[in-house]
């Protein structure tokens, strides 16, 4: 036991009360965040905007400038998320449905991918962060969530498959970063992502556009 406590608690010894309380606020707004993307639910947004706001200043207090834009660009595609899906038509029903992926989806997903990738790579040449090995994985984890977030605000159903991936590998990343807390976040937001990927896949099929 006295291990499991060292293992979770010894990383957040030189970190302040505030910032330990605050993560822990994040993670609790994130769990709620992700239950309400698999009901899909347009209060994932208000949720996950919550924790966002509290991510991107501990990332700025502990100069994790990658994880600091990853949630800056959360912050805006929440915005965007939140007015798409309450969008509604004459009848009040849902103007963007749960969708596969089309052509220019992939096209898209490329261009997002790729731009990501660059653009921390540059902001981590800068700040001279590439001396850590976790970053540029870091880079990769980044283009995968930052698809990942473009395609849940569009309601398209492989979403929850760039997120679980980005998440499976932010796993070990945030736990070497010393922020446990958020390490075990990731491991529930993985587990709730693979049951939102079967509840949108089933709704997909009741309407026919999967098999």
């Amino acid at each position: 036991m006295a291990e499991l406590y060292d293992l979770i608690f010894a990383p957040y010894e030189g970190y302040s009360t505030i910032n330990i309380v605050l993560e822990a606020l994040a993670v609790i707004f994130g769990i709620f965040s992700v239950v309400y993307s698999k009901k899909n639910n347009v209060l994932v947004y208000p949720t996950g905007l919550a924790g966002t706001v509290l991510y991107i200043y501990l990332a700025w207090e502990w100069q994790l400038y990658g994880d600091m834009i990853i949630n800056g660009y959360y912050f805006y595609m929440s915005i965007y998320g939140w007015y798409i899906w309450s969008r509604k038509d004459n009848r009040q029903e849902d103007l963007v449905k749960i969708t596969v992926m089309q052509r220019a989806d992939k096209i898209k997903c490329i261009s997002i991918f790729a731009l990501s990738v660059i653009g921390v790579s540059l902001v981590y040449i800068y700040f001279n962060k590439f001396t850590h090995w976790w970053a540029s994985v870091d880079t990769i984890v980044t283009g995968l969530l930052f698809v990942g977030m473009w395609l849940m605000a569009r309601r398209k159903i492989e979403n929850w498959l760039f997120l679980i991936a980005g998440n499976i590998i932010a796993i070990p990343l945030f736990f070497l970063k010393g922020l446990i807390l958020t390490s075990i976040l990731y491991i529930v937001l993985t587990i709730i992502a693979v049951f939102g990927y079967k509840a949108w896949k089933r709704i997909l099929q009741k309407e026919g556009q999967l098999q």
